[in-house]
């Protein structure tokens, strides 16, 4: 079993006969599941992964004090602690995980606080342009097992539909990266004899082009280490990943490879270009990802959000 399955296995079969018997008053007001950091929210843990803030057990969101008071909240933890401390032959954690709490008893206002900087998922244009895809990653991860008072599964919806107007904006600017990086100076850089500065303009452009398909897939990728992984899950992204996998990893001081890999840039470009036109959010008919990128921009209804620096999003 992944994570994701050890935690609800262990829900099931402890944490909830424990909340019906015990809790029975506060469960209209809870949500249980598995959300926010690490590789096993993702379902990307493995057994390299596991040596670390990993264990059996699950998230237990809470609504405000106004609702589930401090005392109610200390006898939750109490009977939280009290859970078996192994579960499918992996022990309960003795010391608090990396990065703070991760499962047990939060508040769901601290949770998503924590996540995107908002306790109730209300994000200003100037968040939304700011917060990086991996916290938007975390904040809508895994798995909610039950929410029977609604709030936690109401907030992650609405992170979950970022504004089209946003997704528009931060688009035009990754697509615009991937011009400058990928289709213009991976090859002056190379011509100058720069072969490290061509190989930044790789990792620039493959992030970006990452970043755009995430974009047009309405998903949000998440933190640079899985990317790869989550890219592949996607509808028609285990070819982008090989066409990026050889841009990011052949050495470009092979002449061959060199060529071979501007024709991959070319490639991914195409590919984006095509996404966009069939989703009718450019007017541009050429190759030139720069083009686009402004024809995206100009797609945004909201005209101080359109009249923005084309970059206002990239961090």
């Amino acid at each position: 079993m992944n994570g994701l399955e050890i935690s609800q296995a262990y829900f099931e079969e402890f944490g909830r006969a424990v909340l019906e018997k015990d809790f029975p008053d506060l469960l209209p007001y809870l949500a249980v599941g598995l959300v926010g950091k690490g590789s096993e929210r993702f379902g990307f843990d493995d057994e390299i992964s596991r040596d670390h803030d990993f264990e059996p057990g699950f998230c237990l969101f809470l609504p405000g004090e106004d609702i589930v008071s401090r005392r109610q909240a200390f006898l939750l933890e109490r009977a939280y602690a009290k859970l078996p401390k192994e579960f499918a032959g992996i022990a309960r954690q003795t010391i608090s995980p990396v990065g703070g709490n991760r499962t047990g008893v939060i508040r769901t206002a601290d949770f998503y606080t924590e996540t995107v900087g908002s306790p109730d998922g209300n994000l200003s244009m100037e968040a939304w342009l700011s917060i990086p895809d991996g916290a938007l990653a975390e904040a809508v991860n895994g798995k909610v097992f039950f929410d029977h008072y609604g709030e936690f599964s109401a907030i992650r919806e609405k992170i979950q539909n970022m504004p089209e107007g946003i997704r528009l904006k931060r688009l035009a600017g990754q697509v615009w990266v991937m011009a400058q990086s990928g289709q213009y100076n991976y090859l002056r850089c190379l011509r100058h004899g720069e072969a490290e500065a061509a190989q930044h303009a790789c990792q620039e452009f493959t992030e970006a082009a990452m970043k755009a398909f995430f974009l047009l897939s309405r998903k949000y990728m998440p933190y640079y280490k899985w990317s790869f992984r989550a890219l592949r899950r996607l509808e028609n992204g285990e070819s982008l990943a090989q066409d990026l996998s050889f841009i990011l990893m052949e050495d470009h001081r092979d002449r061959s490879l060199a060529e071979q890999k501007e024709q991959r840039i070319e490639q991914v470009a195409s590919f984006i270009i095509d996404l966009l036109q069939k989703e009718g959010i450019t007017k541009a008919i050429c190759t030139d990802l720069e083009k686009h990128a402004y024809s995206i921009n100009d797609h945004i209804s909201d005209s101080h959000l359109r009249n923005l620096h084309l970059l206002a999003s990239i961090q």
